[in-house]
């Protein structure tokens, strides 16, 4: 049972399906190698074993008599701790919210736990989500797979955690501004970025309404897509065929290269090269709209988060790491036409945006433009905190902004990611050319 530990989601539910693995002793597996692991109280918050074996008893008894739920029945994975959960704890990473447990399951759990899937537990974030970093002094802080001395990258921290350490197949995250995306870069991960409102944010702990997703983090493309399937309750986008023959991709200039890294930088250059040879035609493309919607950012994430969130954290602010709350109160300095004129110029930003990609297969650029940063530098140093925060989330916070869908990719480089941004509700379009650069990345 061991081997299959490693193993991806998809190819699991198809172990299931054929019957060489039993979701029971599956389930087991995955609690015995948590239970053992040295790091597994930085990964998960609160592990929710009594409910994974329950669930896992029922898809063994459906994939005895082939009536199985969906091609993932019976596979577990985990969750970040701001989807409710039934009875169990859901805090979203802060003190703030100790002791709260919700009635029912989150709309997406639900979703997923409906095709059969097997809840493991409930993952460790920054605090309320608004951080790319993972840093979370509140809570606990995950590792990052590659470096031991670095944060995993946020605010789906643990989520990455949890699947890089090999402790769930597969996880489930939100990204308001790259939290699915920076982590699974910084891992060697899959994240994908769905359009908002694709996804139920029914029993999610909120960030910001007009901007938070839900997303998954993954070994491979196929499990996103099917992740993305049970909890939207509709069929997978068919991968098969996918190819880079002939497609059109745009490799933005915009923002997205300035003060890069050298080794993301290097990592992204190689890989268009991979996809190149693959058979893609890329074009560099100039969108001035870009840095105009970067521009917005502060009116319309600080100012409506701070809004959504003030009462309660102004009731109880030595509560919070010092840096979030900060980040927070930046919101109070924004006013009401602030915020309208922020939005005017963001949906003119927008429009431009679309009209200059829509004849592109996908949009490309580097995930992160940093490495994952010194976790004992980020408590000592508040500059760097800022800096590198505000460096990991800009090339990621431009799909948020333009309410699109996205996704990274590992490139073979160790916390290196490349990141494919396509059109609104076109996520089965970009999955197809995200497996196919898949297999021409390696």
């Amino acid at each position: 049972m061991q081997d299959w530990l490693s193993k991806s989601a998809s190819d699991l539910g198809r172990a299931i399906g054929e019957g060489k693995v039993d979701p029971v002793n599956l389930a087991h597996a995955f609690f015995e190698r948590i239970h053992a692991h040295p790091l597994k109280d930085r990964i998960y918050a609160r592990l929710t074993e009594d409910r994974a074996m329950s669930e896992a008893r029922a898809a063994s008894e459906r994939a005895k008599a082939g009536q199985r739920l969906s091609p993932l029945d019976g596979v577990p994975i985990s969750w970040k701790d701001l989807f409710d959960t039934a009875g169990e704890g859901t805090e979203a990473g802060s003190k703030l919210l100790t002791g709260r447990v919700p009635d029912a399951d989150a709309r997406v759990l639900a979703n997923a736990a409906a095709m059969g899937l097997v809840c493991l537990g409930k993952t460790h974030m920054s605090e309320l989500a608004f951080s790319g970093l993972g840093y979370n002094p509140s809570t606990d802080t995950p590792p990052c797979v590659n470096d031991a001395d670095a944060v995993p990258g946020g605010s789906s921290s643990g989520a990455a955690a949890s699947v890089a350490f090999g402790l769930a197949p597969a996880a489930i995250g939100s990204d308001t501004g790259g939290s699915v995306r920076v982590p699974s870069a910084w891992n060697d991960l899959v994240g994908l970025k769905t359009t908002h409102g694709r996804l139920s944010l029914e029993g999610c702990v909120p960030l910001s309404l007009k901007f938070d997703t839900v997303g998954p983090l993954t070994r491979n493309v196929e499990d996103a897509a099917l992740l993305m399937a049970v909890m939207e309750g509709a069929p997978a986008p068919d991968l098969r065929g996918a190819s880079l023959k002939g497609r059109r991709f745009a490799a933005l200039q915009t923002a997205v290269l300035d003060d890069i890294r050298e080794a993301p930088l290097a990592a992204y250059e190689a890989s268009l090269g991979k996809l190149r040879a693959a058979g893609a035609i890329i074009e560099p493309l100039e969108v001035p709209a870009v840095s105009e919607a970067l521009a917005v950012t502060g009116p319309l994430l600080p100012g409506e988060v701070y809004g959504l969130w003030r009462d309660i954290i102004e009731a109880n602010p030595d509560a919070m790491y010092s840096e979030i709350l900060e980040r927070f109160r930046l919101g109070a300095s924004f006013t009401a036409p602030d915020y309208s004129a922020a939005w005017a110029q963001l949906e003119a930003a927008r429009g431009a945006w679309d009209a200059a990609t829509v004849s592109f297969d996908a949009v490309l650029a580097p995930t992160a433009p940093n490495l994952p940063p010194n976790l004992e530098r980020l408590n000592t140093d508040s500059d760097y905190y800022k800096t590198e925060n505000l460096l990991a989330l800009r090339n990621t916070r431009i799909g948020n902004l333009l309410g699109i869908c996205a996704l990274t990719l590992p490139t073979g480089v160790p916390s290196c990611g490349i990141m494919m941004m396509g059109a609104r509700d076109c996520e089965a379009a970009l999955l197809r050319v995200g497996a196919a650069a898949e297999t021409a990345l390696g």
